[in-house]
C-alpha cells in the first residue's frame, strides 16, 4: 500500500529567512514617514508574522485608521523599495534550509508548503531570488485572516488533500503555534527565531534544520 501523502508547513520570517533587519529597516521608515516614534527593536520583532494592519494597530495603538494605514503602505513601499535593490541579500536564508528543503522535497510523499504573514507579492519575491521552487501550496496575509487563525493551514490541507494527522506546521511565533493547534496538526518550533521557543507550547522544538527530517521521520515512523 502506497504511504500517505505528507504535508509540510513552513512559515517564512524567522524561520526560513532571517528577515529580522529588513523587516525592522522597513519599519523604521514607516514610522518615521509619518512623524511617531519608531519602536523599540523587541516591539517590532514580537510582531513578526501578523499581517501588517494587525501588526501595526499593536505597535500604534494610539494612532488613527488613517494614520496606520498609511504605516501599512509606508513600510510597503520601503521594504519592496530595498528588496529591488539588495536581491536575495535583502532576507537571507538561515543556513541549512535549502539543503533540508531540497531533500524534503525529494521524498516522494512529503509535499512542502509555506504559510506565512508575507503578501503573496513578497513571498513570490523571495522564492524566486532563492531559488525555492518547492511548495505545492503557498498560503499568503492577501487571502487569509492573520495568524493565529488556522485559514491558512485548513487552505493547504483542502488544495493537498492532506489529513491534519499527517501535517505538521514549522515556525518560530506564538502566532505560527498556535494557528498550527487550531488547525489540528502537530506542530514544530524553530529556536532560532523570534519568540522563546520554550514558552511557544510546540509539540517539538528543533534548533538545527539537521533535526528537522529525523524528527519527521520520528513522527510518522517513516
Amino acid at each position: 500500500m502506497n504511504a500517505p501523502l505528507r504535508l509540510i508547513l513552513f512559515d517564512v520570517d524567522g524561520t526560513l529567512a532571517d528577515s529580522q533587519n529588513a523587516i525592522a529597516t522597513a519599519m523604521s521608515s514607516a514610522f518615521a514617514g509619518v512623524g511617531l516614534a519608531v519602536p523599540a527593536h523587541s516591539e517590532i520583532i514580537a510582531i513578526v508574522g501578523l499581517s501588517l494592519p494587525l501588526a501595526m494597530a499593536a505597535l500604534a495603538p494610539a494612532a488613527d485608521a488613517q494614520t496606520q494605514a498609511q504605516l501599512v503602505e509606508g513600510y510597503k513601499s520601503d521594504y519592496m523599495d530595498k528588496r529591488l535593490k539588495a536581491g536575495a541579500g535583502h532576507s537571507p536564508l538561515f543556513p541549512g534550509a535549502v539543503e533540508t528543503l531540497m531533500r524534503l522535497n525529494a521524498v516522494p510523499e512529503y509535499l512542502l508548503g509555506v504559510a506565512t504573514g508575507k503578501s503573496q507579492r513578497g513571498l513570490d519575491a523571495l522564492i524566486a531570488s532563492h531559488g525555492l521552487d518547492c511548495f505545492v501550496t503557498r498560503q499568503v496575509a492577501d487571502h487569509h485572516p492573520s495568524k493565529p487563525h488556522p485559514s491558512m493551514v485548513l487552505t493547504a490541507l483542502s488544495e493537498t488533500g492532506v489529513e491534519p494527522a499527517d501535517a505538521v506546521m514549522i515556525g518560530d511565533t506564538s502566532f505560527d503555534i498556535d494557528m498550527g493547534r487550531a488547525a489540528g496538526v502537530r506542530t514544530i518550533a524553530v529556536d532560532w527565531g523570534y519568540h522563546p521557543a520554550a514558552g511557544l507550547g510546540a509539540d517539538h522544538i528543533i534548533s538545527s534544520f539537521a533535526q528537522l527530517e529525523p524528527l519527521l521521520q520520528e513522527i510518522w515512523k517513516v
